[in-house]
């Protein structure tokens, strides 16, 4: 009788090789995908659509910090977004609480334009930083969590305070979600 060989059929990769710990158990998952799946079953399907967010507040980098300031204090945000006053495209932001202590520490006169604060958005990837990641009303609130957190697909390889959220194209700024918007909804949605 001739000795038959098992073949693959062409084109099946193989999975991952599974090492069993020395109790024999296979490996615990990882650390990081248990993370996304107990954020994935406390927000059931939820996106930021959900959140009901209010409408964006941004400015312009030729804006006076004054007027920047006054705007959004008035409104309780704690970050402005930054739009070009000519394509009308997201810039970058402006934290109200660093420029308090800007304010404070006499370092920027309210005279000052918001270009000369704002922090940039880093487009693309460069040495040790991230892609800037698209954050639109329909990404899930566990996929957010992990932004935050930088876990998963959204991680940037640093942890968050707050998302802008933009339609897929990037073209419109619909709104501004922090960590405080996910615990709010955590607690108002029904078990």
């Amino acid at each position: 009788m001739a000795h038959s060989e098992s073949v693959l059929e062409q084109g099946i990769g193989l999975g991952p090789t599974i090492i069993p710990q020395v109790n024999g158990l296979p490996p615990a998952e990882h650390e990081d995908d248990t993370r996304l799946s107990a954020w994935a079953n406390k927000y059931r399907g939820a996106t930021v659509a959900d959140l009901d967010l209010p409408p964006a507040l941004s400015t312009s980098p030729n804006t006076s910090l004054a007027d920047a300031m006054l705007t959004a204090t008035s409104r309780d945000f704690s970050h402005l977004t930054v739009l070009s006053d000519n394509t009308r495209s997201l810039l970058g932001y402006l934290s109200v609480a660093k420029l308090k202590q800007l304010f404070e520490s006499r370092q920027l006169q309210p005279s000052d334009p918001v270009s000369k604060v704002m922090v940039k958005f880093q487009r693309k990837r460069s040495e040790g930083r991230a892609a800037y990641k698209v954050i639109t009303m329909e990404t899930e609130l566990y996929e957010l969590e992990g932004f935050f957190e930088d876990i998963g697909p959204f991680a940037t390889g640093a942890k968050q305070d707050f998302a802008v959220v933009t339609d897929p194209n990037r073209k419109f700024v619909l709104g501004v979600v922090t960590r405080s918007d996910l615990e709010s909804f955590v607690k108002r949605r029904p078990a």
